[in-house]
């Protein structure tokens, strides 16, 4: 049977309890494959990109066209807004439910690993506490700050990117507000809210050759759709606090920014980015790799061949 046919089929209801994940490295098609699996098997999808989440960055971030599929979680926090795993977790938990009880299958599609492992194993329930605000402070005072904690509390930032400035200020929060750093937190028992058996998960990994056509031609196209007058957009009404949020981190927004005060040419805006977004595929492939060992991996160059296998194999499951 072809492909089309199998798309044209009477629905599957063998799925409706199960819970579908497709993670793979940025521009390898997930979305559309999403799209795809979900007019076959009667589905919703629901965002699992940390970057895709926020309102003002659609191009940037790469986020889904509008579909006659239902898309949950996408571009529905503010840039300004702090935005954790765990505010992910419980939205996304509590969406799967409701999905199910319409007798929908749930598709989680993304390539953020840390919030497909929080949904798979679980996540500690750390409690909400009030921000400190430590925009006002210049580099040498945030520094020396940083280093006073690590040196009262020697475990404070264990386990976190020093380099992060988000995480290590949310760890000074947490610690201020609970009494206890991160990795404390973390030996109390996971919050899950699914079982083990729930889950069909997929991976999407194709040859990292043809991803780095994908990712250049996906730039081009954001170049053409207007990626520099978000970029303008974003930096105006974030002018003052742009340098702090998570959203800054997205990448195209530093390096447009750069070719838009004239201090690096478009070529090397270009190569700048292409260099990024390589280096963040190849987190993602060693995120897979050390973490997603049990996950069914489909690494077809053509997508109409990955389409049919992936598709053949959820017909089966």
């Amino acid at each position: 049977m072809g492909v089309w046919s199998l798309l044209k089929s009477s629905k599957n209801n063998s799925l409706s309890k199960k819970i579908i994940l497709i993670f793979g490295p940025t521009a390898s098609g997930k979305s559309r494959l999403a799209i795809d699996i979900s007019n076959k098997f009667n589905g919703e999808i629901l965002n699992a990109d940390s970057m895709q989440v926020y309102k003002e960055i659609k191009i940037l971030s790469a986020r889904p066209e509008k579909s006659k599929i239902k898309h949950h979680f996408y571009g529905f926090v503010s840039a300004k807004n702090y935005f954790s795993v765990g505010k992910w977790h419980k939205l996304v938990a509590k969406k799967i439910n409701e999905i199910k009880k319409r007798k929908k299958v749930p598709i989680v599609v993304g390539g953020t690993g840390l919030y497909f492992r929080a949904l798979t194993d679980g996540l500690i329930n750390i409690p909400e506490v009030k921000r400190i605000d430590f925009s006002k402070l210049n580099t040498e005072s945030k520094n020396l700050m940083i280093n006073k904690y690590k040196k009262n509390i020697p475990k404070i930032f264990e386990g976190i990117n020093i380099k992060d400035s988000q995480r290590v200020f949310r760890a000074i929060s947490l610690y201020e507000g609970t009494g206890l750093t991160f990795k404390e937190w973390k030996k109390k028992r996971n919050k899950k809210y699914f079982k083990a058996s729930e889950f069909i998960k997929l991976c999407i990994l194709p040859p990292k050759d043809i991803l780095e056509k994908k990712i250049i031609t996906r730039f081009k196209k954001m170049l053409k759709n207007g990626a520099s007058e978000e970029v303008s957009r974003y930096k105006k009404k974030f002018s003052n606090i742009a340098q702090y949020i998570s959203a800054n981190s997205i990448i195209g927004i530093r390096e447009i920014d750069l070719h838009q005060q004239k201090l690096i040419s478009l070529n090397e805006l270009k190569n700048r980015v292409l260099i990024r977004t390589r280096q963040y595929a190849k987190r993602q492939y060693t995120w897979q790799r050390g973490q997603m060992k049990d996950w069914k991996v489909f690494d077809d160059i053509n997508y109409l061949d990955l389409r049919k296998k992936i598709i053949t194999y959820l017909s089966k499951t």
